[in-house]
Order: structure tokens, then sequence, then C-alpha cells
């Protein structure tokens, strides 16, 4: 089979398109022709050997790659035999081996692909769409809630943009450039903003002058701390990236967040894990985020590679260049 292996860590040119050793599904593994691979911006960190929140770095060489949809066309010991042929997705977790045409993946966090919904789109929706859906439970968005999406063109932003506008609430959308706002608002934001305009601050407070009562946050830096000024008395700052840095937040301003009420919750890792409350609650978000896109509710916005061209995946990713999710197609 082809797939995309890292050497040595270091640069989006280290990823080489090469031919590997095709997997082989052991006890309760079935193997997946795959279809659509995902690439998330924790790849990129793990390919420049940045440890992120995974238990440790791979060991050289890898194929990289979480996240993976296609068809079951081989099945381990003990696998039953009734997955063979199914169309699924699935979170391969911490495991590499996305970035192939083949991937070996665990039976039992398998989930058949929805009809209707392509590779790429149940891709999107295993990681992007049930991390977006985690951050949501902390959100309460309703009539009468405004909310304040960063990166609004990017995966998970497009799907909040999307879902909030469902549960009938404003949305703001801030984004970067002409082309991602045309998609925010595309994707229903009432008022879609150039973040890197010098005024955009000044057109938020002239359409919502009560200020917004969310603030959905993967972007931090100075675009941070300027939104932080628009929210209304008893609003919440959900944070879940950091692409522009720490937020510069003074005393001054820490004591103004504290008198008007605005709280900053924990949204990732075991907190938003905690709020599921099941026994395997990634696999329920998973679930709910599949039947979201399969009933057309939320629709993500996909950038689509060549297998073979992952390497300008991860440039294009790293230098904001995409929209929605990107997606390797073998």
């Amino acid at each position: 089979m082809h797939a995309i292996r890292l050497h040595a860590f270091g640069p989006a040119e280290n990823l080489s398109y090469e031919r590997a050793e095709t997997p082989r599904p052991g006890p309760g593994q079935v193997r997946i022709a795959v279809a659509a691979a995902g690439v998330h911006l924790l790849d990129t960190a793990l390919r420049e050997g940045v440890q992120g929140p995974a238990p440790a770095l791979p060991e050289l060489p890898t194929i990289p790659g979480r996240e993976v949809a296609g068809t079951v066309d081989a099945l381990g010991d003990g696998t039953d035999p009734a997955w063979l042929g199914k169309a699924v997705v699935t979170h391969l977790g911490f495991a590499p081996g996305g970035y192939a045409e083949y991937a070996v993946a665990d039976a039992d966090r398998l989930h058949p692909t929805p009809p209707g919904l392509d590779p790429a789109t149940a891709v999107a929706m295993i990681g992007t769409g049930r991390t977006t859906l985690g951050i949501l439970q902390f959100a309460e968005l309703g009539p009468g809630s405004t909310a304040l999406v960063t990166a609004a063109a990017g995966g998970i932003g497009t799907l909040l943009v999307q879902y909030a506008k469902n549960a009938g609430a404003a949305v703001i959308a801030l984004a970067g450039g002409p082309a991602k706002t045309a998609l925010a608002a595309a994707n229903g934001a009432d008022l879609a903003l150039d973040y890197t305009a010098p005024d955009w601050s000044d057109a938020v407070r002239a359409a919502y002058p009560a200020g917004a009562t969310v603030l959905f946050d993967s972007v931090g830096g100075e675009t941070a701390r300027t939104a932080l000024g628009l929210l209304a008395p008893g609003a919440r700052h959900l944070v879940f990236g950091w692409s522009g840095g720490p937020t510069p937040l003074t005393d001054a301003d820490r004591a103004d967040l504290t008198a008007r009420g605005i709280t900053t919750p924990s949204v990732l890792g075991p907190a938003m894990l905690r709020r599921v409350g099941a026994p395997d609650p990634l696999r329920v978000l998973e679930t709910r985020a599949l039947a979201e896109a399969a009933a057309g509710r939320l629709r993500p916005a996909l950038t689509r590679y060549p297998l073979a061209e992952a390497a300008a995946a991860h440039r294009a990713l790293e230098t904001r260049a995409t929209t929605g999710k990107v997606v390797l197609e073998p």
C-alpha cells in the first residue's frame, strides 16, 4: 500500500509518500480500506516533535493520522463477521496509522457510516464534530443568546455557527479575510467580520450593544482580549484553543472580568467527558455528531487533499490557509 511516513520530527517536508507494508488486523480488529483520513492541528505538533495531550510522541518511523473512514476489507480473529464490507468511520485515539490506503482499528470503536454521508464528512464529524458537541455542553444556547465565535470558518467554528443558529441564538462570526467571512455568513452568521480589520470590534458594539452572552474562543491572543471586552455581564468564555498565543490579560483586565461575572469554565479533556455522564463518553459524542450530520443539521466545511499531498495539507493548516476540516483522500 501507499502511506505517508514520518522518519524524523520536523517540518511538513518530512512527510513522505511511499510504499509501506499493508497492515493485518489482530484479534478483535478490522482493516479498513481508507477513503478519507482526517488531519488535525495536533498532527502538526506531533510531526514537529512537540508533545501535546498524547501520552508520548510516536516512535519513528510512523504513519500519522487518527481519524479514518472507509470500508472494512479484512477481519482479525474473533471479530464479528457482520463488519466485513461495511462502510465505517472511527477515531483511532492516539494510535497512529490513518494517513494510508489501509488502516487497522479496534472493532469496538467502529461506527457504521450513516446512509448519505460521504467518508470525508463522516471523518470530520468523528473528531471535530465530537469535540464541537462536547464544547456546546457548556454553552447553554437558545433564543436570546448571542454567540461570538472566533475562527468561525475553521472545522469547529463552522459547526458552532450552524448549531448556534439552529438553537435560535444570534451569531457574531470572526474569521480572517473575505473568503472566510463569506463562508461564515453562508453558514448563518448574523454578523460576519474580518478580525484582521482594525475596527471589527466597533461593528460588534454597534450591532449588539448589550454584548455577547458566550464567547467561543480557539484563537486567544489580542483577538480574544478584544472579544472579552464585548461580552455582556454574566457571559461565558469557552476556551478550546489558542492558535494566536496566550491571551495577554492584565490584572486590571482580570478584575474587570470578575466584576462583570464573566466565567471561563474548563471545557476540554476530563471536564468535557464528565459532563457527558456515560460509561463511554467519547462514543456518545461521536454518535451524536454523526446523527447531527446525517440529519443535515450540521454540515462540516471540508478542505480536501490527495493523500500524496499530506505535506501541503499540513503547511496550509499551519498557515491558516484552509477552511473547515482538512481531509486526505487516497
